[in-house]
């Protein structure tokens, strides 16, 4: 992983700051990047879709449809529908049913007879070309219909078939009937001829369905009224017989038991009630002991009804001190005036003692005789109760008595009933069948009769509401639809398309991407050279060979114009691009008096050597002490550009057996100097890198020159840049548009970790400016190659 710290540090506040308010480029940002990027796969796609659809739209025919609506059910009069034997519920069940059977082979053929379509060129192979040609194809592979058993009437029923169709209307009993046909006054008169069919259908299958069931009810008329007539016959012949009498549809000995039963009840109500009266006045005698709180209730218990057996019972567990209440409570006191009378009395003796008592004390005379008063007074109140108690168990013999006769009555009348159960039982029998049989005939009868009537006159169930007109506009193929399809298609597949272009390209586009991944700064966008650039730059090169100074033999060669492009066309992009890595190298924040720069890639041909060429051109042409060193011994590069001819190089600095200055080579023009490389064996690279020897080499380099550029080996393939750690102040990574990948590059990052920590950035090169601007780069016209040409700093032939 990159390590965090390093990252925090090289993010600036206002980077940090952005990033902490954006949290990344948004929704509309990615899909307008998208549509940059792949608006011509998208303008493409989309003009090939609809191109297409044009072209369905100019070869396939046109296609109308008529269309006919037929109210199911909505047609028959309510005396008709009263008496129908089998109608339509109008039920979504019912519906549905009705529309397969207006869809069926039976409708399709009395359509196909009626208008003649056998012969109709347009539902024969003949008028589609599309069957027509499959018909060819399939003559010519030696299949003819005899051989697959293709019947031309299945063929024509299943044509007939696809071009209709019925569908319900919502939740109604509405049935919208279409049908297809190239011409619009054919397919209306199909559509109306298939409703008529579907009616004619309709009535024919009631005319047969009322025959069938009124012969069919006709014969069972007559059973059913034999049935009814045995069965009646057969009830008078079993009463007379058994000698049963009835009057109003009863039997005589059903009718006095019921009588004598309720008798029986009443009586032995009444038994109950005089019992129940008889204990209460007994259990009042039995009361010793009589005052004036027991009479005080007298008035509560009086109230009870005197005929309710609840009314004589309700009270049995009063006070035995009251018998006055007791008697009330019994019913009795209620109809006895002299017991009221008594109780009065004795409840205005009661208030006078009590208050001659607190006003005379209790030993007084008037209330001694208001107390002797009161005492006799209870003494006939018990009387009273005496007289009546008798009077009740009177009542309660009476009653007894009666109950005992009716229960003999009730005997007698149950006995004589049973002789008579078996033959009432059978009776009953022959009853119920006869009542059945008569009902089921009175039924059929009505139904019989309402059939006969219907069967002269039949009525369909369905009815056209609105017949199909020929239409005035084709169906299929839509035109705005089929366009739209093409259209928006298009858009979809090209969508499609440019997604899967993006998911394949990973490689680091802008410089937003290197500093989201990389968390590290993007030094400089270098743009790609064409050819026609570098051609102008190294004609005008050669045209100044002669004013040049001559350093000799080891004068740097101006064959190549790559790396001079920085220099030669100062307004160039390419050159702004190598100025902000000059800007980046004088902002180092180490600070040191001279600098040595090394320009390493994560892989092979990502232009590394020419980045540090032309940076290192540009920093000698500003006046500065500037020495390029190509230290990739295993691919110098660098040297068959610069110094083609070069016998020896740095390793023979290293070894001993040349001095530096017989081995650096010059620039006429803006005297760089170059110390070449010279290839050296995979494994003695790094061993040579990593010498005492090399430390004092770049130790003369930094007291001689103001910057070393030293141009590395890539940093995945080989572990030579690692090496150079010692040696570098700062490295710079170069990393090509478009190709080289996020992954690829944090890997090698991570596997160089004393590298990474002296990375001063990222330099994105060969970079297509165009297109790049369709990846959210935004860089103005100002510095550019055509800009400079115009004004004549470079001839444009």
């Amino acid at each position: 992983m990159l390590h965090n710290q390093k990252a925090s540090t090289l993010l600036d506040s206002s980077q940090q700051e952005q990033v902490g308010e954006n949290g990344g480029p948004d929704l509309a940002n990615m899909v307008l990047g998208f549509l940059r990027r792949q608006y011509l796969v998208l303008a493409i796609t989309t003009a090939l879709a609809l191109a297409a659809s044009v072209v369905v739209l100019r070869i396939a025919p046109p296609t109308y449809i008529a269309q006919l609506r037929m109210l199911l059910g909505g047609s028959k009069s309510p005396v008709v529908q009263q008496q129908s034997i089998a109608m339509l519920d109008n039920t979504p069940s019912d519906v549905d049913s009705q529309i397969e059977i207006l869809k069926s082979k039976a409708v399709a053929t009395a359509v196909i007879n009626q208008l003649n379509l056998a012969d109709d060129p347009e539902f024969d192979n003949k008028g589609n070309w599309m069957r027509s040609a499959v018909t060819t194809f399939r003559g010519f592979l030696g299949i003819t219909p005899q051989s697959l058993k293709i019947d031309p009437k299945d063929q024509l029923l299943d044509e007939f078939a696809k071009r209709l169709s019925a569908t319900r209307i919502g939740g109604t009993s509405v049935v919208e009937i279409s049908f297809e046909s190239r011409d619009p006054i054919r397919a209306a008169e199909i559509a109306n001829a298939v409703g008529k069919a579907y009616i004619d259908d309709q009535l024919k299958e009631k005319v047969d369905e009322h025959r069938t069931a009124t012969g069919w009810m006709r014969d069972r008329l007559q059973e059913l009224g034999h049935d009814a007539l045995a069965a009646e016959r057969a009830v008078s012949e079993l009463k007379a017989k058994s000698n049963i009498v009835s009057a109003d549809g009863k039997l005589i000995d059903e009718s006095q038991v019921t009588e004598l039963n309720s008798r029986l009840a009443a009586a032995r109500a009444h038994t109950s009630e005089a019992t129940a009266r008889v204990i209460r006045f007994e259990s009042i005698l039995a009361t010793k002991n009589f005052d004036a709180a027991a009479l005080g209730s007298l008035d509560a218990i009086s109230s009870m009804n005197v005929s309710s057996p609840a009314g004589s019972t309700s009270a049995a567990g009063g006070n035995i001190n009251a018998p006055e209440s007791s008697i009330s409570g019994s019913g009795a006191a209620q109809s006895n005036q002299i017991i009221n009378t008594l109780r009065l009395q004795y409840l205005d003796y009661a208030k006078r003692e009590y208050e001659y008592s607190a006003k005379y004390g209790s030993e007084h005379l008037a209330v001694v005789n208001l107390r002797t008063a009161m005492a006799s007074i209870q003494h006939t109140i018990v009387d009273e109760v005496r007289r009546l108690a008798e009077v009740a168990k009177s009542d309660l013999a009476e009653t007894k008595q009666r109950q005992q006769e009716i229960e003999k009555q009730l005997a007698m009348a149950v006995a004589q009933s049973r002789n008579t159960n078996t033959a009432e039982l059978s009776i009953r029998e022959l009853e119920t069948n006869a009542k059945g049989y008569r009902s089921l005939y009175d039924n059929f009868l009505q139904r019989y009769m309402g059939s006969l009537q219907q069967a002269s006159f039949p009525l369909s169930e369905a009815r056209i509401i609105s017949p199909a007109a020929p239409p005035d506009k084709k169906s299929k193929p839509n035109t705005k639809l089929l366009l739209a399809f093409g259209v928006f298609g298009g858009l979809g597949l090209g969508a499609a398309i440019g997604f899967a272009r993006e998911m394949k390209d990973r490689g680091f586009r802008t410089s937003a991407q290197i500093e989201d991944r990389l968390r590290l700064p993007c030094l400089s966008v270098v743009p790609l050279l064409n050819g026609r650039q570098v051609k102008k730059v190294t004609k005008k090169a050669s045209r100044t060979a002669g004013q040049a100074m001559d350093y000799g033999p080891r004068t740097i060669s101006r064959g190549s114009g790559t790396w001079r492009m920085a220099t030669a066309m100062p307004m160039s992009r390419y050159a702004e691009s190598i100025r902000s890595i000059r800007f980046a190298l004088d902002l180092d924040p180490t600070k040191t008096p001279s600098k040595v720069v090394g320009l390493t890639s994560t892989l092979p041909h990502e232009g590394k050597s020419t980045i540090a060429a032309s940076l290192a051109q540009l920093l000698a042409n500003s006046g500065k002490r500037v020495i390029a060193v190509d230290c990739d011994l295993r691919n110098p590069s660098l040297s068959g550009n610069l110094a083609p001819d070069a016998g020896v190089g740095i390793t023979d600095v290293l070894s001993g057996e040349r001095s530096l200055e017989d081995t650096i080579w010059t620039d006429g023009v803006t005297r760089l100097d170059f110390l070449p490389g010279r290839r050296a064996s995979h494994s003695a690279s790094s061993d040579i890198l990593c010498t005492e020897q090399i430390k004092k080499l770049f130790a003369k380099l930094r007291e001689t020159y103001d910057y070393v550029i030293v141009d590395l080996p890539p940093l995945a393939p080989v572990v030579d840049v690692r090496a150079t750690t010692p040696l570098i102040d700062s490295f710079i990574l170069v990393v090509e548009w478009g190709r080289t990948t996020p992954a690829v590059v944090e890997h090698a990052l991570n596997t160089a970790p004393n590298v990474y920590d002296s990375l001063l950035g990222i330099v994105l090169n060969k970079t297509d400016m165009k297109a790049m601007k369709r990846y959210g780069g935004h860089y103005g016209e100002y510095y550019n190659d055509e800009h400079y040409i115009r004004y004549g700093q470079i001839s444009a032939e």
